[in-house]
């Protein structure tokens, strides 16, 4: 069933969050909407069911300076990409070195943008997992945004997957359904209403959802 959704995906860009605005509505209200540039997106690669067993298009996008030897022999005759995924798709005419832009997409399109969230460090139990935490009263001292009882006596361990104080953010997240809402193609601009996950600046993927 997963693999039926992807193969439904026509449309995709990879993109750098320029940060966030508000626009007007036709009925006044406000809408909150996030700013993504589209730089050139180059195809890098086309995979094919007869030899890697999917089909797939891989898509570079931004530019550094330096490369490893390995990714310079893959990107061989093209620039030094910075931000490379993969997508897969049903079928279509991809050429390596082909260029993407902001023509694919119209307004109105529902999309789904996957992107690394916000690093927020080290975070207790009630700000990373939303934990109620103690009561002030009856008896209880300095334990009001504690975890609280974490094991039993069997197994005698503290189980794998425990909500517990750790790091918060830096992992990849998907936010589905936002409808683009404006295409600046002069100035490379994609507007999606809502938020989208990362930082300023930070690369993100955008695929279409049917």
């Amino acid at each position: 069933m997963l693999g039926q959704y992807y193969l439904r995906i026509m449309k995709f860009l990879l993109g750098k969050k320029l940060g966030m605005s508000q626009q007007y509505a036709e009925d006044g209200a406000v809408v909150p909407v996030t700013l993504i540039g589209i730089d050139d997106n180059i195809i890098t690669q086309v995979k094919a069911n007869e030899k890697e067993g999917y089909t797939a298009v891989q898509v570079g996008t931004g530019v550094r300076r330096k490369i490893s030897k390995p990714l310079a022999g893959h990107l061989k005759d093209l620039p030094n990409l910075r931000f490379i995924k993969e997508f897969k798709v049903k079928d279509g005419e991809y050429k390596r070195g082909d260029k993407i832009d902001l023509s694919i997409f119209s307004i109105g399109d529902k999309v789904k943008v996957t992107g690394i969230m916000k690093g927020k460090g080290f975070a207790g139990a009630v700000k990373r997992h939303g934990f109620k935490g103690m009561p002030a009263s009856h008896g209880h001292k300095s334990v009001r945004r504690h975890v609280g009882s974490i094991g039993q006596r069997f197994p005698q361990h503290t189980l794998k997957g425990m909500r517990m104080a750790g790091r918060m953010g830096g992992v990849q997240i998907t936010t589905r359904g936002l409808k683009v809402v404006g295409v600046d193609k002069d100035n490379g601009t994609l507007v999606l209403k809502g938020a989208v996950p990362g930082n300023i600046g930070g690369f993100i993927k955008i695929e279409s959802i049917n």
